[in-house]
């Protein structure tokens, strides 16, 4: 047990947390971009969905705790090794010269935390119900609460801001987990990246049409 725990407090071991932890939110997120893509399938089928997700609490409440602490797990991880990071080097270079020229490698820091206000606010407009937005909430009515939502233009551009933000993240984090779980080759690098840049891709679009479509009157109406 002490082995373990030793493990888990090593770097090596927190990359392992921080991956496996990111590879149940990215898996969370695709069955959750499928749910919002049944929108364009009419309403009937999109509260349907949702009232199937609630009609077992305790599937919802167990789904809900994996996910809560998958996230802490990720967030906190990744603090420690940040920090960690900081201070084994807490005066900079006074060139600053990245080891990998990915730009979303470079800002996984910012792109992390700011995904993370982003959930917030999407938990407190959709799941909880209140009023953080101009449009009305109808209890049970994912399908209204979305149109209304949507249908403002500064709502619409901060879930696109944000869906943007977690593809960037997961650019890196995706190639990075296999990294850290011991999987990767140089030989299979070039397949890694363009696999994981796909579903990025994939996700992202998935995502974006949603609040797209409704802003620009395309569905919804």
């Amino acid at each position: 047990m002490a082995a373990i725990w030793y493990f888990l407090r090593s770097t090596i071991g927190l990359k392992v947390v921080m991956a496996v932890s990111g590879f149940f939110l990215f898996g969370f997120l695709v069955e959750h971009m499928i749910g919002n893509l049944l929108f364009f399938l009419g309403p009937d089928l999109l509260n349907g969905y949702a009232e199937l997700l609630h009609a077992s609490q305790l599937f919802l409440w167990t789904a809900r705790s994996v996910m809560i602490l998958a996230a802490g797990f990720h967030a906190t991880t990744a603090l420690v090794l940040y920090l960690r990071q900081r201070a084994a080097r807490p005066v900079g270079y006074r060139r600053t010269r990245s080891r990998t020229f990915s730009y979303a490698a470079r800002t996984m820091k910012y792109t992390g935390p700011l995904v993370l206000v982003f959930v917030l606010f999407h938990l407190a407009h959709f799941t909880l119900g209140w009023q953080v937005t101009p449009a009305p909430f109808v209890e049970g009515d994912v399908y209204a609460n979305v149109v209304a939502s949507f249908q403002h233009t500064w709502v619409a551009v901060v879930y696109v801001v944000a869906v943007l933000l977690v593809g960037f993240h997961f650019i890196h984090g995706g190639h990075s987990l296999f990294e850290s779980l011991g999987v990767r080759h140089p030989r299979f690098d070039g397949l890694i990246r363009t696999v994981t840049g796909g579903f990025a891709v994939a996700v992202t679009v998935g995502f974006v049409a949603l609040p797209c479509a409704i802003l620009f009157k395309l569905a919804g109406g």
